[in-house]
Order: structure tokens, then C-alpha cells, then sequence
């Protein structure tokens, strides 16, 4: 009976060996997220933008829809601005009314019809109404909202014939051409990662590994998780990454360590010496 159970054990053994290697083989190109040495961290863009209307108006056009690209300079947004270009045209009129009052007021001041204030109050009209022109052009200048950069729509937060008010969120865009990598490191690591800091970077929704490297370190540890972000560029921008994908990142020949007091226990895949097989099984008989 006493040899049937240290049979079964290191059966046991064999199999939990057998099984890591296995473990070990088939995920040998990633970095697993229970790895000590390894980071979390998230595909951020390096450009985003949530756009907000200017104006209460009617959405008369949006051209693109949630996912499509779009460039530099093309319309995003197009509202109904009637109403603004009519107030335009209006102040455009009491400007050229303004500026004639104050011209014939400066020809009968040359001929001792009016006095100096008459002149300068009409010359200060002429400037207010010159203001509420620039006014009504910078309305009418909202009535479009134009990409600020290359990217794609993330979402269309309104839809066309819809009213929206000034500050409205209407679109949100970002920039999918350049990406980084944001990082939650110990504040102990800065000791010595630097800019340039080379690292690796598995990414779990595209299960493939990437080179990357530090680009800018965060200007205030958290004093209560005792952490520090960390920004790192792709070394070569990646195809069929998107925003918000995650992944783990280890730092080549850095051992990333924690403050805080935790069990300092790791987990070994490697199998089991000889020698520590005996002592196990010495204490089973």
C-alpha cells in the first residue's frame, strides 16, 4: 500500500510537469499578465478629440459615419445656419449705414454745422457695429466643423435634423496613424528607466509581440499606489492594432519589482530537481 502511494505521487508529479511544460511551450511568444516582471498597459492614440458645437442650430450633414476615415480639413459637421447668415447680412447693412453717418458728420463739422462729440459719437458707432460684424463672422465661421487632423470617427454623438445647443458634444475622433502605449510602473523603477527605455509589448487581443520603447516618463508619482504612468511608442507602428487594445510589457533585462509588502512567492515552471523529488517522497513514507 505504502509503495502504491508514492507510485500515485509522483505520477502526480510527472503530470503537473508535463502539463507546465506544455503551458509554457504553447504561450512562449507572449507575455502572460501573472508574469512578476511584466506591466500592464493600454494602446492609447497620440490624438483624440471630442468636438462640441459652438452654436444652437439644426445638424443639416454629417459625411461620415462611426469607423470611416477622414483627412485634414474635410467637414465632420455642417448645421443649418440661416438664421446666422441673415444676422450677417444685417450687421454688414447697419456697418455701411454707421460708416456713412459718420462721413457726412465729418463734413458738416469742415463747415461749423456740428460739433466735435457729434462726430466722435458716430465714428464709435462706426466701431461697435464693426464689432458686431466680426461677431456674426465668427458664427457663421461655426456653422462647419472641420477635421483638425487625419483620423477616424469614433462616434457620431448626434445624427442630422437634430437640434443641438452651444457645448453639445456632437463627434468624437482620433488619430489611428501614430499610437502609445500608456504604463502603470513602480515608482521604485525610476531608478533607471529612462527615455529610450527598450521594452516588449504583448498585446492580448491580436496575441502578437512588439517592440517598442519609452517616449515620455509622468511628472508626479501617486503617492498612494506608489506608481508613475509611463508613455512608449511603437518602434514601428503596427497594423490591426486599435485604441483601447491592452497588453502586458516587460523591460529588457530590468526585473520590474513592487513596493508594496506582498508575498514575494513565484510561481517556477521548471520541473523539479531529482534531489527535491526524494525529500518528497522520503516525507510520504
Amino acid at each position: 500500500m505504502k509503495h502504491l502511494s508514492q507510485w500515485v505521487f509522483g505520477s502526480l508529479i510527472v503530470s503537473l510537469v508535463l502539463m507546465n511544460g506544455e503551458m509554457s511551450m504553447g504561450k512562449s511568444k507572449g507575455i502572460q499578465s501573472s508574469d512578476l516582471n511584466a506591466v500592464r498597459g493600454v494602446v492609447k492614440p497620440a490624438e483624440e478629440a471630442v468636438i462640441s458645437s459652438e452654436l444652437q442650430a439644426r445638424v443639416k450633414r454629417m459625411p461620415f459615419r462611426d469607423g470611416q476615415w477622414f483627412k485634414k480639413g474635410n467637414l465632420l459637421v455642417e448645421f443649418d445656419c440661416a438664421r446666422y447668415w441673415a444676422e450677417l447680412a444685417a450687421t454688414k447693412a447697419e456697418l455701411e449705414a454707421r460708416e456713412k453717418t459718420a462721413a457726412n458728420n465729418q463734413a458738416l463739422m469742415k463747415l461749423n454745422g456740428i460739433g466735435q462729440l457729434e462726430v466722435d459719437v458716430s465714428e464709435s458707432e462706426v466701431k461697435q457695429a464693426k464689432a458686431a460684424v466680426r461677431s456674426a463672422n465668427l458664427a457663421v465661421r461655426h456653422c462647419k466643423i472641420i477635421a483638425p487632423f487625419s483620423g477616424r470617427v469614433v462616434k457620431a454623438l448626434v445624427h442630422p435634423h437634430e437640434s443641438v445647443n452651444p457645448y453639445d458634444e456632437v463627434v468624437s475622433i482620433l488619430n489611428d496613424k501614430t499610437f502609445e502605449i500608456e504604463l502603470i510602473l513602480p515608482s521604485s523603477s525610476l531608478r533607471w528607466v529612462t527615455k529610450k527605455s527598450a521594452f516588449k509589448f504583448f498585446i492580448d487581443e491580436t496575441q502578437e509581440l512588439y517592440l517598442a520603447e519609452v517616449l515620455e516618463i509622468g511628472a508626479r508619482v501617486d503617492p498612494v499606489s506608489q506608481t508613475i504612468r509611463v508613455f512608449g511608442k511603437f518602434t514601428e507602428q503596427p497594423k490591426q492594432v486599435l485604441a483601447g487594445m491592452s497588453g502586458s510589457a516587460r523591460f529588457m533585462g530590468r526585473k520590474v519589482s513592487s513596493t508594496s509588502k506582498k508575498s514575494r512567492f513565484k510561481p517556477s515552471t521548471s520541473p523539479l530537481p531529482a534531489s527535491a523529488s526524494a525529500t518528497v517522497s522520503s516525507a510520504m513514507k
